[in-house]
């Protein structure tokens, strides 16, 4: 009996124990865990070439993507410069000069996956820099690190280490190849001697593919020896295709060797004279110097990120945001009168075209949280006003039509077999409704008369000539492509139609505040506008949907962006509705994003999280997370998705809401599982909201 008590005793106190050390087991495992999602870093530690997304570093101007292979770069983008070459005949993206092409041999072997170890990369949000290290054989460390420096726009780095674990002797070459579409290429090489500082220069030129454009690219190594003491420069031309750059150094065991290699690049299409505006950039980035360059190009990121959202409560959602942040801060920049395309800089998905994807779904969170970027997206489109106005013209309307597909001429650009670029309407007033909100955020007077009261009056005069009426007095507008884009030139659709009326209403508006003339017909017109519902009172897509399954968002929208529905009840009709019509896969990102902003809106919490997490988790690929625009695709980075995802938390759980009289907090509820989120750096007094 004792010893049956003693047994059950002893068998008690080891269940009691294993409970407890369970316990701490699965605390430390959550603890690494939190730890292990880095709010501002993203380690990529097992680098397989089969299953690798590059990740981009830019500076809204030039985007540099990573590559699995050491020291390389799978290429470089700059942004604005189109030619016409082989998809579609349309305008296409350029896959640019890469200039920091670099080969690296250590004693005699060149650099390879095959003959290193230990290699990582690592994306550095905060600072906008891909760190990479790696073990050669048993002689060396090697770190290095890429930046797309954002004070020079047409300027971007790569820094390298060396640490012999060994005596070694180094060569690294800069080699500098001319694109495949480019033709006519030209290669130089010229140095700039002074008392002070010893430049050389490797410089190609070449024509784009149609020969309207020409394109510079130069470079440099920047050395860390005192003047007279840099290794010497060789300059070589291998083949017809390419030419480079090279330097060898002895280093001894045990002291690290630091030397960096800065380039440019930039078009006809920016400058006059490319040729020569290249080399003096590269010079002007050697002469700021490392530490400078470094020190700057942080600094500029540093302010940038003075507009952020935190959360407590989900840590992989915090780096996930801070990743969607870090993209769409990376695709734009300040200045440059250029807007995104649905890939960014991440490279040529789209053509590198602008849609209502930048307007509606990237546009917004960059208004919010910086109004003097979100202005370069509304300059592109004001300065490309005339053409939309021939483009309605050509059409037989009055007004102005924006291109479904834009590049840099403002005309359509869309291959001619997509119904889209000749149905696709909504985009103008996707573009007025843009103009409309950056005066409502900014409440800049002088800008809405100079620019925006333009867009809107042009936009909305296009409206007023595109509607039809019909027998009962009321407005069609027949024949589109919906925003649902698996409907087809059908009549009324209500994304559609409820845009036209928003646009036409805020032209109302921005008539009073200007002092202008509003149209005679644009209220009546407005108020006229049909949109159709079925019998049970879900408002109906199209005038013959019938509840097949959409592409995306459509009715939904009019909740938001567009404050056509505002009823509770009625915002919960339509999303039951069309929640359950969206296929599980092969769909844009965008939907589920919009379907959580409004049910964070009406209040459930357990939706909102759902379709917070649906819109974009089965989306990510390795070993960054990068977003791509549908579950199980491949064309990263969908920056349009990242884009309506940064509105879900920002204008959903965060309440915020644009209005004409600026930036207001409404109603909402966090997801399930989340204890706040904080959106800081607000609008142009930089407020901080919190939920």
């Amino acid at each position: 009996m004792f010893n049956s008590i003693n047994m059950n005793g002893r068998i008690i106190y080891r269940i009691e124990m294993n409970r407890h050390k369970l316990l701490v087991l699965i605390f430390l495992l959550f603890a690494m865990g939190v730890r292990a999602q880095d709010a501002w870093k993203i380690k990529a530690t097992n680098i397989d070439p089969k299953s690798y997304y590059g990740v981009t570093v830019a500076n809204g101007m030039l985007g540099i993507v990573s590559s699995p292979e050491p020291l390389k770069v799978q290429n470089i983008l700059l942004g604005g410069t189109y030619d016409i070459y082989g998809r579609g005949r349309v305008d296409n993206f350029l896959n640019g000069f890469n200039m920091l092409n670099l080969k690296l041999i250590i004693n005699g072997s060149t650099v390879t996956r095959a003959n290193i170890s230990n290699f990582e990369q690592e994306l550095d949000m905060k600072e906008a820099v891909l760190k990479s290290s790696f073990t050669f054989k048993d002689i060396a460390k090697v770190t290095y690190s890429y930046l797309a420096l954002r004070q020079l726009p047409f300027s971007v780095m790569l820094d390298v280490t060396v640490e012999p674990l060994k005596d070694a002797t180094i060569t690294a070459v800069n080699i500098l190849e001319t694109p495949d579409a480019f033709r006519d290429s030209r290669y130089y090489y010229n140095e700039i001697n002074r008392k002070h500082v010893g430049l050389g220069l490797l410089t190609s030129m070449a024509k784009s593919p149609t020969g309207k454009l020409s394109i510079g690219a130069s470079s440099s190594f920047l050395f860390s020896e005192k003047r007279g003491e840099e290794p010497r420069i060789i300059h070589e031309t291998p083949n017809a295709n390419s030419h480079q750059m090279k330097f060898s150094k002895d280093i001894a065991a045990g002291k690290a060797y630091t030397f960096s290699l800065v380039g440019s690049t930039i078009s006809s299409a920016y400058h006059a004279d490319p040729y020569n505006e290249v080399e003096r950039l590269t010079i002007f980035a050697c002469l700021e110097g490392r530490q400078r360059l470094m020190g700057k190009h942080i600094a500029a990121w540093e302010k940038l990120w003075q507009s952020d959202i935190t959360i407590e409560g989900d840590a992989q959602a915090q780096q996930d945001i801070h990743s969607m942040l870090y993209h769409l801060y990376s695709f734009v920049r300040e200045g440059s009168g250029l807007s995104i395309s649905p890939m960014g800089l991440s490279g040529l998905g789209y053509n590198g075209h602008v849609f209502w994807d930048a307007d509606t779904w990237m546009f917004p969170s960059l208004l919010v949280l910086h109004p003097e970027i979100a202005r370069s997206m509304i300059d592109y489109r004001f300065n490309l006003l005339e053409a939309a106005k021939k483009n309605a013209f050509e059409h037989g309307y009055r007004g102005a039509m924006f291109p479904w597909e834009s590049s840099d001429s403002g005309f359509e650009q869309t291959p001619v077999w997509a119904l889209s670029g000749t149905f696709e309407h909504h985009i103008t007033a996707c573009v007025a409704l843009a103009a409309w909100n950056y005066y409502c955020v900014t409440q800049d007077m002088e800008w809405l008369k100079a620019k925006g009261w333009p867009i809107l009056q042009a936009t909305a005069e296009f409206w007023a000539s595109r509607v039809e009426k019909n027998s009962a007095g009321k407005y069609d507008i027949k024949n589109v492509v919906a925003a649902d884009e698996w409907a087809e030139n059908v009549d009324n659709n209500a994304f559609t139609n409820a845009a036209a009326k928003a646009n036409l209403k805020n032209a109302i508006a921005a008539a009073k505040l200007v002092g202008a003339k509003p149209g005679n017909d644009w209220e009546h017109i407005a108020n006229g506008i049909v949109i159709e519902k079925f019998a049970d009172g879900v408002t109906r897509e199209h005038s013959t949907y019938n509840g097949e399954k959409i592409k995306q968002a459509d009715v939904n929208l009019l909740a938001y962006p567009l404050k056509e529905v505002t009823d509770i009840a009625q915002i919960r009709r339509d999303l039951e509705y069309y929640e359950i019509r969206v296929p599980e896969k092969n769909t844009p990102a965008m939907t589920q994003a919009i379907f959580s902003l409004l049910y964070s809106r009406i209040g459930d919490r357990d939706k909102t999280r759902h379709f917070f997490d649906d819109a974009y988790k089965p989306n990510i690929l390795p070993p960054f997370n990068v977003i791509a625009e549908t579950k199980g695709g491949d064309n990263p980075y969908f920056v349009t998705g990242a884009g309506g995802v940064l509105q879900t938390v920002m204008m959903g759980f965060g309440g915020i809401e644009i209005t004409p009289k600026g930036i207001v907090q409404v109603p909402s509820v966090l997801p399930t599982g989340w204890r706040s989120v904080t959106i800081k750096g607000v609008g142009m007094d930089k407020r901080t909201f919190k939920r």
